[in-house]
Formats: C-alpha cells, structure tokens, sequence
C-alpha cells in the first residue's frame, strides 16, 4: 500500500501541535481516556487547519484529519526508536 498520496495533505505546524496536546492530555488529564485522544486529534486538526485556511473545503478538512492523526504515528514512531535504542 503506497501512503505516499498522501503526504501532500500532511501540515507540519498542525501535526507539531497535536503532538503537544496528545501529550498532555496522555499524561495531565486522567479523566480522559487514551481511546479518546485520536478523536480528539482529529477534530483538533481539522479546527485548526480550518482556522489556518480560513475556509472550509474538502482539501481543508482532509488535510486538518490526516495532520491530526499523523501525529499519532509520529509518537508512536518516536518512542518506538526511543525504546529500541534503550535496548
């Protein structure tokens, strides 16, 4: 499966973001749970990219849903070679 199409919806300053607010929300806020956070990342990014873009379109929406749950993988990636790196 070839992920590379899409790349072109990813926006760095919004997968940044969305790390630094799924941090904080896996390690201040207990009263959510984990199961939640992509959800919350996803609607987070789509606000922003919105906001960014000033406009709400099919490109924008995609574009804010992929940046928010990119930066899922993109922890996920991180402590992955953190803990292989341990080892």
């Amino acid at each position: 499966m070839d992920l590379s199409q899409y790349t072109q919806y990813m926006v760095p300053i919004i997968i940044g973001f969305c790390m630094c607010v799924g941090y904080v929300i896996k390690n201040s806020l207990d009263f959510i749970p984990n199961k939640y956070i992509p959800l919350i990342l996803l609607i987070l990014g789509t606000v922003l990219n919105v906001m960014i873009n000033k406009n709400f379109s099919p490109e924008t929406f995609m574009a804010g849903a992929i940046s928010g749950l990119a930066s899922i993988g993109t922890h996920q990636t991180c402590k992955c070679l953190k803990n292989q790196k341990k080892s």
